[in-house]
């Protein structure tokens, strides 16, 4: 949950990047100075959740067409500690669990709470993204060590259909098994499901949304996937200075755009690679490239506008949202800090925009919260 108390104010930092920025090359860190606040914390949201409950590591955030915020988050990542009051006997007088999905309003108000294991459906190990398409349909993943399927329910949390099913991962050339897949998102113009696949695959898949049936998929640069190199969702330095030629895991998102651009997180890599519709590459962005560990680029979000002039990213390695030009991957601000205060961050693995510009973020590891940056855009 969020933390409460008096609003923080937490403002971008605007700069130019050093020597210009080419579309093929890195988003370098702003400058921290004291321009007129841009987005503003709401240490006040969200409000405080009914039955006890508590949240865990929040995996997946998005906004619907009504400007509701949707989360998934894990309740199995609660410690003892936080879910004190759900053990046998009870420890203490707070907490209970969370159902793993939550709807809200803007106001931070708790519309409905649903999910977990049932008949008809095989529910992740491990739950991971979430989205909601044109039709009020809510698509989650997971990306447990078998999680192999993607699956889509009504907003009142009734099974409608999967794609995939777990097990043992196949490879990155299975068309009918996902391999711990990160996220899933309908193009609202081709009705076609985008899914990031993932923690052990390397590519991108293409679904028809209605039928479920397999489209297309590929990997880093529009080239086929391949499997050749092991799994590595952590590296102890930056990447290579010549950029790798695969997608590294995780494949983290894939968002589309109004233009018809699919926008890829490759987290491992530093970077976020655009492609049109079809797979064929378009140009690359280098983000924060010197990022070690499990890299820089954990999420974006388009802004709203008509021409949807920046991508906002979720760093969670650095623990900062940055703001860049579409067109271009120019650097223009940065917003957070790591820390636990009100616009801190620790592991920041979510973003979402509404239509106003308010920014949604959820948090993993031992984050376990939400947070609200309000628009002062004029």
């Amino acid at each position: 949950m969020s933390a409460r108390g008096s609003a923080a104010l937490v403002a971008f930092a605007l700069s130019l990047c050093a020597g210009g920025c080419a579309s093929t090359g890195g988003a370098q860190p702003p400058t921290r100075g004291q321009p007129p606040a841009d987005l503003e914390i709401d240490a006040r949201w969200p409000k405080p959740l009914p039955n006890n409950w508590i949240l865990g590591q929040v995996a997946g955030i998005a906004v619907d067409a009504d400007d509701h915020v949707w989360i998934i988050q894990r309740p199995k990542s609660l410690t003892d500690d936080e879910r004190g009051a759900s053990l046998e006997p009870p420890v203490s007088k707070c907490c209970v669990a969370a159902p793993p999905v939550m709807e809200l309003d803007g106001e931070g108000h708790l519309l409905r709470a649903w999910g977990g294991p049932g008949q008809g459906y095989d529910w992740p190990s491990n739950e991971h993204g979430i989205s909601v398409d044109r039709d009020g349909f809510v698509w989650i993943g997971g990306n447990g060590e078998n999680d192999g399927q993607i699956l889509k329910f009504t907003r009142d949390g009734k099974f409608v259909a999967q794609i995939g099913k777990p097990g043992p991962p196949t490879g990155s050339a299975d068309t009918t098994r996902l391999g711990r897949p990160a996220t899933a998102e309908v193009d609202p113009e081709t009705h076609e499901l985008y899914v990031a696949d993932g923690y052990f695959n390397r590519r991108v898949i293409v679904f028809d949304a209605g039928t479920l049936a397999y489209k297309r998929h590929w990997g880093a640069y529009g080239k086929p996937p391949s499997d050749d190199e092991k799994v590595t969702l952590s590296r102890p330095g930056p990447p290579p200075a010549t950029p790798p030629a695969q997608f590294g895991n995780p494949v983290h998102c894939a968002r589309t755009s109004r233009d018809g651009l699919v926008y890829v997180c490759d987290r491992l890599n530093d970077r976020i690679q655009v492609f049109r519709r079809d797979g064929t590459f378009v140009k690359e962005f280098m983000v924060e490239p010197r990022t070690a560990a499990n890299g820089s680029v954990w999420d974006i979000a388009l802004s709203r506008d008509p021409q949807q002039r920046f991508i906002y990213i979720a760093d969670g390695r650095n623990n900062q949202i940055l703001k860049l030009l579409r067109e271009t991957g120019e650097a223009l601000a940065s917003l957070g800090r790591p820390g636990r205060s009100a616009g801190d961050f620790h592991w920041v693995h979510d973003i979402a925009i509404d239509s106003k510009g308010n920014l949604y973020t959820g948090e993993v590891d031992t984050g376990k919260r939400i947070q609200k940056f309000v628009s002062r855009a004029r």
